[in-house]
């Protein structure tokens, strides 16, 4: 694979991903957390070939898994490492990995690799075992570093565990420093956070810490992923910062953060329309990506299987949740309009605005070419529209299929009014001084 003019890079702004020569990266990510131990080559295809085929362009997906990732082969009988010991990698299931991430290059897939998961260096709870110290962390990281170093990826530390102590702060650090020496800085890098948390809680001014990813988690549908991203926009120095586990479709909805491993199925389950909130609200505060998940394509649920969480069917029938084909239209729209000038924008909101995830969230662009507002449920809502530099062009924008519905044009004076359409229940207003392609 010839992929070094492939290679990302932060935009010149620290708000966005790039590719190596500067051309705009959105990230629109997969969480496939399970793929590289649970999926056999012709699954792994039909996986990556779905993926695909709804405009995702990250898969998400770990080396040493959660569910006993150490002991449990992958699915040609290959252990990730010999003996549990992490300075001595097995061969051949990092050959399948390589094969892995090189079908998902044809596809135009990249991995956001993660080398572990996070009881396997902070077993607060989790399989386990804990195996990782700064010493075999920082070899670990050398050798994934160097064995990938030619391939277009993202390094993801973490795995949904905090650091709690020194120790752990030195295993990630050994762990970046690592894939750093293995493969000469070439593959941006973060960390995955546990739920309601940010990677910018404990690295932020880390230098290896190329943007930050969030994990808003699987709570109430009423709570909103804005301000975790709100508050990572707004630190110092820039970054630029994804949430890279939100609500995954067909999930149970969780009722108490005090127990994120308990979830009451009676509670209902995350669909469509709260993958989409989550979304846009993330987009529109100031993300420069996104990440989707689906509750039995993140463990490759099979019947039979144990099951934590409450999932419902077959991966390959969860390949195909409505949600799963509807947030490349967020990709598209923004991608169609000037992409490293877009900034958040709901000082152009006035009156009512709903609450919670129910909240009206703007985006825009600082020179004034377009402006864009979710409205999660229809509603009636005021706009100033005197941040754009002419008359504007407004549509409906439908977040389920990605038709625009023209409706007319608008001076860039004052105050207007709109009304969403009834059929929702969510739209996008887009307001465009030149009509987009």
């Amino acid at each position: 694979m010839k992929a070094s003019s492939l290679m990302f890079q932060i935009s010149t702004n620290n708000r966005f991903l790039t590719y190596a020569d500067g051309s705009s990266f959105f990230w629109l990510g997969d969480t496939a957390w399970t793929a590289l131990q649970r999926l056999d080559p012709a699954e792994a295809l039909e996986y990556l070939d779905n993926r695909a085929s709804k405009g995702f362009n990250i898969a998400q997906v770990v080396g040493l898994m959660e569910f006993d990732g150490l002991r449990e082969p992958n699915r040609k009988g290959d252990l990730p490492l010999l003996d549990l010991n992490p300075t001595r990698p097995n061969p051949a299931y990092w050959n399948y990995v390589r094969w892995f991430a090189d079908e998902a290059f044809k596809r135009g897939i990249y991995l956001a690799l993660l080398p572990t998961w996070g009881d396997k260096w902070n077993a607060s709870w989790g399989i386990g075992p804990q195996i990782f110290d700064a010493d075999n962390a920082k070899v670990f990281g050398r050798w994934l570093g160097e064995r990938f170093k030619d391939i277009p990826l993202f390094w993801v530390l973490g795995g949904d565990r905090p650091i709690q102590n020194d120790e752990q702060l030195a295993i990630i650090r050994a762990l970046a420093s690592g894939l750093k020496a293995g493969d000469d800085g070439a593959h941006p890098m973060t960390f995955h956070p546990p739920g309601g948390t940010s990677s910018s809680k404990w690295l932020h001014n880390e230098p290896w810490l190329d943007f930050n990813m969030q994990q808003s988690g699987h709570t109430r549908p009423e709570v909103s992923t804005a301000p975790l991203i709100e508050a990572d926009y707004a630190l110092t120095p820039t970054k630029p910062v994804i949430d890279g586990e939100p609500r995954y479709e067909d999930h149970p909805i969780a009722w108490n953060w005090d127990y994120p491993n308990q979830w009451d199925a009676s509670n209902g389950y995350f669909d469509a329309l709260d993958v989409r909130r989550a979304t846009y609200m993330a987009l529109f505060s100031g993300a420069c990506g996104h990440t989707y998940g689906a509750n039995s394509v993140f463990q490759t649920y099979r019947q039979g299987q144990d099951d934590r969480f409450g999932a419902r069917r077959d991966w390959r029938e969860a390949l195909d949740l409505p949600g799963a084909g509807q947030l490349q239209h967020a990709k598209n729209l923004l991608e169609s309009r000037a992409f490293f000038s877009r900034i958040p924008a709901q000082d152009i909101l006035r009156g009512e605005r709903g609450e919670g995830s129910d909240q009206l969230r703007a985006t825009r662009d600082e020179h004034g070419s377009f402006a864009l507002v979710y409205v999660p449920s229809h509603r009636s809502f005021a706009l100033d529209v005197s941040t754009l530099n002419g008359p504007a062009h407004t549509s409906w924008f439908n977040p389920r299929s990605g038709e625009s519905h023209p409706f007319g044009k608008i001076q860039n004076t004052g105050v207007h009014s709109f009304e969403s359409p009834q059929n929702g229940p969510d739209w996008i207003l887009t307001l465009d001084t030149q009509i987009s392609n």
